[in-house]
Parts: structure tokens; C-alpha cells; sequence
């Protein structure tokens, strides 16, 4: 699997020339040009590290990495066009990993993104490239060790809420039917009444991941159809 990074600077000439260094290392690049549409990615899509222009129309870096440390806790270094202290303390006090000054050398660039993602992999199994890990915005699950981990917490699931969590990952993005759930976990035929089963065991999933009703962040209710993870 290609790692994923999400790129932002408003400085579209800088971007792009990093991005095509970033592909030639096979890497998977999510580039934005503001703050907004930074937010946007970072609220809907899981990478493996951000480097964020400080700078930034309508949302700035500083406020970018603070929402990805209340999730996430991928590597994330932060671009500067000024050797600025202040920026760099309050950047490091909200979980910066790196500091990059402009002007600098694109392979410099390259080669600090990478010795961060190799560093995070290393230690932190949860994100290793492992075919029985799977993940969403803060939420891992190893299948093989049947550990859940949101956020860092571990979550305790039963046999048949992790099966559900396992399905609905392993088909992250496509709305599945109660049916299709339970003909999965519970290796049986489906009756009308097996969908209050679906809905019991689903909310019980719901309430210890502390996943508002009305609005999930996580299993969300597709009406007419069935629940889906993005």
C-alpha cells in the first residue's frame, strides 16, 4: 500500500513541485490549496502524515493540526515562510513533529516525510502495512490480535459487535444491508426479525464508541438500506 500524505500551501507552484517529487517516491498525495479544503480531507480521510503550510486562507496550519490531534496522531511537520519562534513553540506544544523553513530544497523536504513515516510505522503497530489492520479517522482494529482501538482507548467488543465493526470496515464506504451483515457475522439464514438483532447489537457499538445517534461519525444509518463506515 502506497502512504498516503495530505499536502496544503496556498503556493500552488510549491505544491505541485512537491507533490511530483512525493509520486516519484510512491507516495499517494491529497493536495489542497486553503485551510477549508484541508478541513474537509482531514475530517473524511485517513493518511499517514500532513505536511501544512502555517499560512493558509480561511483556516490557518496551526488550527489544521490542532483538529488532526484530537484524531489522529499521524506524523504531521508544518511549513514556515519565516523563522518564526512563537510559531514553532505553539506548533510543537500541539503535537507537531517537524518544522520545515522556507525556502528549502524539495529533497530535503522528501527526506524528512519519509524518515517520519518510516519512524511512525516502526512504532506504532497499529499502523504498519498489515493486511489485518484496518482503520478510519482514529479508529484501528487488528483482526489477527482482535484488539479496537479508538483514539488510542481500546474498545471491548463481543465476538458479534467485533464481526459487525470487522464487516462494515473491510467494506469501508459501501452502504450494507442488515441482511448482508448478518448472513456475514452470523453464518445464517435471515429473517425480518434479524434485522432488530442487527439494530440492537449496532447500537450497542454505537454507545461505546461514545457515537452520537444523530450524527455518527462513524457507523452511519443509510436509510432504506442499511449502515455503512466512510
Amino acid at each position: 500500500m502506497k502512504p498516503k500524505i495530505l499536502l496544503v500551501d496556498d503556493e500552488k507552484e510549491i505544491t505541485n513541485l512537491i507533490e511530483v517529487y512525493l509520486k516519484n517516491e510512491g507516495f499517494e498525495v491529497t493536495t489542497c490549496f486553503d485551510g477549508q479544503a484541508a478541513k474537509e480531507q482531514i475530517e473524511t480521510q485517513e493518511f499517514d502524515i500532513a505536511l501544512l503550510d502555517i499560512m493558509l486562507p480561511y483556516v490557518d496550519g496551526l488550527e489544521l493540526l490542532s483538529l488532526i490531534r484530537q484524531a489522529h496522531n499521524y506524523p504531521v511537520i508544518m511549513l514556515t515562510a519565516k523563522d518564526d519562534e512563537i510559531d514553532k513553540i505553539t506548533g510543537l506544544s500541539i503535537g507537531a513533529d517537524d518544522y520545515i523553513t522556507k525556502p528549502f530544497r524539495p529533497l530535503e523536504v522528501v527526506a524528512r516525510i519519509k524518515a517520519q513515516v518510516r519512524r511512525y510505522s516502526q512504532y506504532n503497530p497499529t499502523t504498519a502495512q498489515n493486511s489485518s489492520v484496518l482503520s478510519t479517522k482514529g479508529l484501528y482494529m487488528d483482526t489477527d490480535k482482535r484488539i479496537v482501538l479508538l483514539n488510542e482507548e481500546t474498545i471491548s467488543l463481543t465476538p458479534k459487535e467485533f464481526g459487525i465493526l470487522k464487516y462494515l470496515l473491510e467494506n469501508k464506504g459501501k452502504a450494507l444491508t442488515s441482511e448482508d451483515i448478518f448472513q456475514e457475522v452470523w453464518q445464517d439464514k435471515y429473517f425480518e426479525a434479524s434485522n432488530n438483532t442487527i439494530m440492537v447489537h449496532i447500537r450497542h457499538i454505537r454507545e461505546k464508541m461514545n457515537d452520537a445517534v444523530d450524527k455518527p461519525k462513524y457507523i452511519k444509518t443509510v436509510w432504506g438500506v442499511g449502515y455503512k463506515i466512510d
